[in-house]
């Protein structure tokens, strides 16, 4: 049975990680949001800023583990869920586990780099240490076409 609590708040969240895709996209960055919610506060959120930064490791979830781990004053974010648009790639997924975050909450799939589920399944891997509660699909819709605009207005 569906928790319409969670449903409702993993809505409300994910589309505030819309809007910070739909940011990254104005300043011309691939248009990813995160953000991490501890205890129903957000703790951080932000869209992708490689090109901003110069730093290809500057996706949307990892600069919100920065920040979590800034504002907890701890490297483990217990207690903490993680809304991104687009499913983690392998490097994010990594410190998702690193940062030992609970639950990830996720839009769109990502068939060419996804590493929960389309390409690997590094968040519920029984050889790692940590595994991750998922949820996925929630506004796959939306999430995709802001990629898929994004990239059409590209070629």
């Amino acid at each position: 049975m569906l928790d319409m609590e969670n449903v409702e708040a993993d809505n409300s969240f994910m589309l505030l990680a819309i809007e910070e895709a739909r940011a990254a996209a104005v300043a011309g960055e691939v248009p990813i949001g995160a953000l991490i919610v501890h205890e129903g506060k957000i703790l951080a959120r932000s869209g992708n800023r490689t090109i901003r930064d110069c730093d290809p490791t500057a996706h949307a979830e990892i600069i919100v583990i920065r920040e979590t781990a800034q504002a907890l004053r701890n490297y483990r974010m217990a207690g903490t869920t993680l809304y991104v648009t687009l499913e983690p790639c392998s490097m994010c997924a990594g410190a998702i586990v690193q940062a030992r975050i609970p639950r990830v909450v996720y839009g769109a799939d990502d068939p060419k780099g996804g590493a929960v589920r389309s390409c690997f399944e590094v968040l519920t891997s029984g050889a790692l240490n940590h595994q991750v509660e998922i949820a996925s699909g929630v506004f796959a819709g939306e999430c995709a076409s802001l990629l898929q605009t994004f990239f059409a207005d590209r070629r």
